[in-house]
């Protein structure tokens, strides 16, 4: 038992407590460089999320200095300094205004409105976003206590994301948004927070000295408040996590129903449009050639319940007129896009849609098969029947050493999961 002690053993490495609170007390500060780098790397995030450009927003979240008041404040909390918790507080709350304000102004003049998926995914925070930000807390904690402060922080500064919520909650502001703004602020307080529970608990984990004796009826009231906060975070962010599950589960329901009754049995499906954000959630289809008959119809209502999605409505679109002004509807939302721009705009998403997969399917391919040289990702379409045909992406690629047949199935389904196909054809370059 006391080897395995060792291994979990934290002060091994331990840097010396003095020391480490001494550059804790440092990092609260923000005037003068750290202001101004804190106000440069939220025009940076602020662009990231408006262009849509994960390498820029995690280039921001490595340059910020807000998680200094933060862990400040956690160990001010351990230590009992109240002083230093009143400093990082004050310190965090200027921070916070002044992001707020810089991200709102830069959505204000910027040119470009358009809601983006990294906007989006600031604004629904959820039990996983607590679980993210209490254990990178923890990783950050335990790093900055080490001599050797190694590859951690930067990590933590990544997993935590305090920049994007705030420029999120910024572009909320700037649009009148204040759904995004409430929802994004909310995900922000719970990185902020549950980092500095995590920081908190190590403190007293690692006993650093306390900087003032309090009575335990203090001590007590300090707990409670604690606890009754973790509560407050925390039941919201069940309630969120919920939704999204369900959502999840709905959706994956509505793609079995489109799957197994009409793609499966060779039906070509050209438009599919799922509205959640409405009474009675309403599953829209058009087909290439395919008709159906009020009778069809009937029995395709009825198979709803066997999915668990008998409350949705079907529509599916048979008249070509109604078909085209639905699209034009819907790219037009999108994009702004007029009925000359149509052909156009879908070809350019889908040789979109084909790239970004292909350099995700290299870049992981590097990481996760090593051995397995990626040449090239394209869709092959095959003929299923004289109604429709069905595409499958097939993978050209070098081995750079022998590989075995279970590597080769386990690439195999793992691009299955990456693309989403049923099917996948890997072809060997000689």
């Amino acid at each position: 038992m006391s080897k395995l002690f060792k291994y979990i053993d934290l002060q091994q490495g331990e840097e010396e407590k003095s020391k480490v609170l001494k550059d804790v007390i440092s990092n609260t500060s923000f005037r003068g460089s750290n202001l101004w780098i804190l106000a440069c790397a939220i025009v940076i995030a602020s662009v990231g999320l408006n262009v849509n450009s994960t390498a820029v927003i995690i280039g921001a979240m490595l340059i910020s200095p807000l998680m200094g008041p933060i862990m400040g404040a956690g160990f001010a909390l351990g230590t009992y300094d109240f002083d230093l918790l009143k400093k990082s507080g004050k310190n965090l709350l200027i921070a916070t205004v002044v992001s707020l304000t810089v991200s709102t102004l830069y959505f204000f003049i910027s040119p470009f409105k358009d809601v983006q998926s990294e906007l989006l995914a600031r604004t629904s925070p959820n039990i996983y976003d607590v679980l993210i930000a209490f254990f990178g807390g923890l990783v950050g904690v335990i790093a900055i206590t080490r001599v050797e402060k190694g590859n951690p922080i930067p990590g933590v500064a990544i997993a935590t994301a305090l920049m994007p919520p705030l420029c999120t909650a910024g572009y909320g502001l700037a649009m009148g948004n204040y759904l995004f703004f409430a929802g994004a602020l909310f995900l922000y307080l719970i990185n902020c927070f549950f980092i500095c529970i995590a920081t908190f608990i190590m403190v007293k984990y690692q006993k650093y000295p306390l900087a003032n004796e309090i009575h335990t009826k203090k001590e007590k009231q300090i707990r409670y408040g604690i606890s009754l906060l973790i509560v407050l975070m925390i039941v919201p962010s069940v309630y969120f996590a919920y939704q999204m599950i369900r959502e999840k589960k709905y959706k994956q329901q509505v793609d079995q129903y489109v799957k197994s009754e009409f793609t499966e049995k060779g039906y070509t499906v050209i438009y599919k449009k799922l509205n959640l954000f409405v009474d009675s959630p309403r599953l829209d289809l058009a087909f290439l050639t395919n008709r159906f008959s009020d009778s069809e119809m009937a029995v395709l209502v009825s198979k709803l319940a066997n999915y668990n999605i008998e409350h949705t409505k079907l529509k599916i679109i048979q008249n070509s007129t109604n078909l085209k002004s639905e699209i034009l509807k819907e790219i037009k939302n999108n994009s702004g896009a007029d009925q000359r721009d149509l052909n156009i705009l879908t070809l350019q998403k889908k040789l979109d849609t084909y790239e970004s997969n292909a350099i995700e399917v290299k870049n992981e391919m590097a990481i996760l098969f090593p051995q397995i040289q990626f040449i090239s990702l394209a869709n092959h379409e095959t003929n299923v029947d004289s109604v429709g045909t069905l595409l499958v992406p097939v993978l050209l690629y070098h081995p750079l050493t022998a590989i075995e047949d279970s590597e080769l199935e386990k690439l195999t389904n793992w691009l299955k999961q990456k693309l989403h196909a049923d099917k996948v054809e890997l072809f060997e370059k000689k």
